[in-house]
């Protein structure tokens, strides 16, 4: 293997890392001062980002005309392709159309802006054998864009898989996850790579140590010299353990610049000094302080926002199990026993992998009888790992 700096002097090799998603509370603190202008200061350390939005819903052009002259030129947008084409209609081209078409036609200002990294489609969690139309599928995307698949299921991790994705330039994208191996197997010119973490329920409730990252730099350095343009992106969004990581990797890299190397002391001061977010929850209910204990969980915003909900428009039940509760139109299930949070709000569903709360969960343990609300949480915040948080 050649040195790093062989490899950085080639010109065709382009190397972009960034984090999945920027606009995270629990990065205000260690990361952000306030929540205040935070893409303005993202951007003036990396150089592209992961958009995760558009997984959950269909955005329009001019959400992504913003995006594109908000950033500063040569910064690329990665987009995650829409859960309707991936999961909810299984990639099959033919009942997927009209999804794909509006999907498509709302990145437009990106691609039009010079801006657009890749798509990135996340398949979802089944085997091969269940979606026998991949290829129809691959031939289907529209030209002119820059593709990679995450595969979700070992089933998929074949030499097969593999050509049908060189055979048409789509890079397979490389992951660091509890559930599959971290194969490194270059399909295309470039190469996209998701660090998503190794912890357990959530994966992505995970510090990379400087070891594993050296590990992955060793790594990357091979890739770089097969590639003409590499991106990389942090999705162990929690508690600002995302930018430093990827502060981090531009080092091992060679990559980091003074304003790099100074914002990487910053946020590992701030890490080192915060008190870890369990220890204070759980100190905070010992002392009663059932509402600071929320604002811990949730974030001030969402706190905020659960206060302006009506006590009228919350009904609830304790019993043996655990907690049966509406909140406004939403339904709450907490099952002490199984250990598990139901809920269904839209917010929920983007928080239940992160275990967050959302307003509606904040505002039910306000009006809990304080004894049931203490017993409860403590048990959450001490036992995160065994609780599953479902919508």
């Amino acid at each position: 293997m050649g040195s790093l700096e062989e490899f950085l002097d080639r010109p065709s090799c382009r190397v972009y890392i960034g984090t999945s998603g920027w606009d995270y509370e629990d990065w205000v603190g260690p990361f952000y001062d306030s929540d205040k202008g935070m893409f303005s200061y993202y951007v003036k350390l990396f150089n592209t980002v992961e958009v995760n939005s558009t997984f959950y819903a269909l955005l329009n052009e001019r959400f992504f005309e913003g995006l594109a002259r908000s950033a500063p030129p040569n910064f690329l947008f990665s987009v995650k392709m829409y859960k309707g084409i991936t999961h909810k209609k299984l990639l099959n081209p033919k009942h997927a159309e009209a999804e794909m078409e509006a999907y498509f036609k709302s990145i437009q200002p990106l691609a039009r802006h010079g801006k657009l990294g890749a798509v990135l489609v996340q398949m979802p969690p089944r085997a091969r054998s269940e979606i026998p139309w991949f290829r129809d599928f691959l031939d289907a995307l529209p030209k002119g864009f820059r593709y990679a698949v995450e595969f979700r299921d070992p089933s998929w991790l074949s030499e097969e898989s593999f050509r049908e994705l060189r055979d048409r330039g789509i890079a397979y994208v490389i992951v660091d996850e509890p559930l599959l191996p971290p194969i490194v197997e270059v399909t295309s010119d470039f190469a996209y790579v998701r660090w998503h973490g190794r912890g357990e329920r959530p994966w992505y409730y995970y510090h990379y140590s400087l070891e594993e990252l050296r590990e992955w730099a060793e790594r990357l350095k091979r890739v770089m010299g097969e590639v003409r343009l590499l991106l990389g992106y942090f999705n162990n969004h929690f508690r600002g353990f995302a930018p430093h990581n990827a502060l981090q990797m531009l080092v091992l890299l060679g990559l980091a610049s003074a304003k790099h190397r100074e914002a990487l002391a910053r946020i590992e001061a701030r890490l080192s000094s915060a008190p870890k977010v369990g220890e204070s929850a759980l100190k905070l209910l010992g002392e009663g302080e059932v509402g600071e204990a929320l604002k811990v969980l949730a974030g001030e915003k969402r706190f905020q926002r659960a206060l302006e909900i009506s006590d009228a428009e919350v009904s609830y039940q304790v019993g043996e199990r655990g907690v049966s509760a509406r909140v406004k139109a939403y339904k709450v299930e907490i099952d002490r026993a199984e250990r598990r949070v139901f809920h269904d709000c839209e917010d929920w569903k983007k928080l239940a992998e992160s275990k967050r709360f959302c307003k509606h969960l904040v505002k039910l343990f306000l009006l809990l009888p304080r004894e049931t609300a203490v017993s409860i949480l403590s048990d959450i915040v001490s036992n995160l790992e065994e609780w599953s948080f479902e919508s």
